[in-house]
């Protein structure tokens, strides 16, 4: 992956530097103490990840990382806890609390990478699709295949991932973020909680979804985009 990092402190960059030198996945490419230096940095030089510290000067991280490309991935640093809530309303894949050890930062890479690969398997396009998705879990990584999803359940800061003849899993992440991950036009949100996989509906009745026990509701502002791909 190739990086950058801002912070508005030199010391706090020159110590990503030497961390992510540590680390083969992830290329430090070019570090900024100003939002404005990376933004123009940004426009012909885009990046699969930012290092980025929230307290800034003129303009806070939160709000940078609202201006840049939604694909870009983003790492929060800083010294203060009370962002965390607001770092994961925007995606962010892991928020780092200075001082941060080693150890710390390459979980947190290594959650960016595997977001970053399932994102682009594009080597071979016949294989392009994932086949199953790897999702920090507990500081490890828990592998889900994707043919195995029924749908997908949002639960306040959480989610879980039903799956075909397994216990669900849980990850703190997203409806939206783990709506990116899937692959295209096999699963559709349904409702401001549900995601659920095209091929698993066995019937509709009303504006419910059945799919096995399970009565899965189809919200008001989802009805008409489902009903136009599922009647295809």
């Amino acid at each position: 992956m190739k990086a950058i990092a801002l912070d508005d402190e030199r010391p706090a960059l020159d110590i990503i530097d030497a961390f992510c030198s540590r680390i083969d996945s992830v290329d430090l490419v070019k570090t900024f103490t100003r939002t404005g230096e990376a933004r123009l940095y940004l426009e012909t030089n885009p990046v699969d990840l930012i290092f980025l510290d929230i307290n800034m000067p003129k303009e806070s991280g939160l709000d940078f990382s609202k201006s840049i490309p939604r694909q870009t991935l983003v790492i929060f640093t800083t010294a203060y806890s009370e962002y965390a809530l607001e770092s994961y309303e925007v995606e962010a894949v892991d928020y780092l609390l200075k001082p941060y050890t080693f150890d710390r930062f390459d979980k947190a890479v290594q959650r960016a990478h595997s977001r970053w690969h399932n994102r682009h398997k594009t080597d071979n396009p016949e294989t392009a699709e994932p086949k199953q998705l790897f999702f920090r879990a507990d500081y490890g990584l828990v592998k889900v295949t994707v043919a195995d999803i029924i749908f997908i359940e949002g639960l306040d800061n959480y989610l879980k991932i039903h799956l075909r003849e397994a216990p669900p899993v849980v990850l703190r992440l997203t409806l939206k973020a783990m709506l990116d991950e899937l692959p295209a036009g096999k699963f559709i949100r349904v409702h401001r909680s549900f995601i659920v996989a095209f091929d698993k509906i066995q019937s509709i009745r009303s504006k419910l979804i059945l799919i096995g026990d399970e009565e899965i509701p189809i919200g008001s502002s989802y009805e008409k985009e489902f009903f136009s791909l599922f009647m295809k």
